[in-house]
């Protein structure tokens, strides 16, 4: 279950962000603050796995980054995916070069890994949000029937399942994923 944080007054999205972090993350989004849900296992492992095979194709010829559970602030929301890939010309760059600490846009795919305690619906809303704020491409994948729902910009979701070939970022174009390959980890494989 998402625990729902209701503030004794209305709270801003600039007054949230002074809050102290918690563990799980909250996020403020339409007014309202909410507490991610503690990953579990399956959770955490598609997470990991996911953004690691993720970097491993966009990090070497600097096309993308993968960020697990990273904030986004943005439209007067703060979200933190399950996974946000930024193309690599859209990372947030301090005056040194370096990655800044905030990242107040959008991220290009938005990734979200469906709880069991999470609501489908709030989590569709945060990608669809995402979606209409400058996203190009939105997952949100059920462990529970291994299927994958897809979000592009003017289109209607998509359902993917088993050796269906998953939409990725353009910049990405060479890169052919199927929902199974996503649900299958690699410590899983046949040795």
């Amino acid at each position: 279950m998402t625990l729902f944080i209701e503030p004794t007054t209305a709270l801003s999205v600039e007054e949230f962000l002074k809050l102290p972090e918690t563990k799980p993350a909250s996020e403020y989004f339409n007014g309202q603050i909410s507490q991610k849900p503690m990953p579990q296992g399956k959770h955490s492992t598609l997470q990991v796995e996911l953004a690691s095979a993720i970097n491993q194709v966009t990090k070497p010829q600097k096309l993308a980054y993968a960020f697990p559970e990273l904030r986004c602030t943005f439209q007067g929301h703060s979200i933190v995916p399950d996974i946000a890939v930024f193309e690599w010309e859209r990372i947030p760059l301090d005056a040194k070069g370096r990655i800044t600490n905030k990242f107040e846009i959008p991220p290009d795919w938005i990734i979200e890994i469906l709880s069991p305690e999470q609501s489908p619906n709030r989590v569709i809303r945060k990608i669809t949000f995402s979606i209409q704020h400058g996203a190009k491409l939105g997952w949100l994948l059920d462990s529970d029937d291994e299927s994958i729902m897809i979000f592009e910009p003017n289109k209607l979701p998509e359902l993917k399942e088993k050796q269906d070939v998953l939409p990725v970022l353009s910049v990405l174009e060479n890169w052919q994923l199927t929902v199974a390959d996503v649900f299958i980890p690699i410590f899983y494989e046949a040795a």
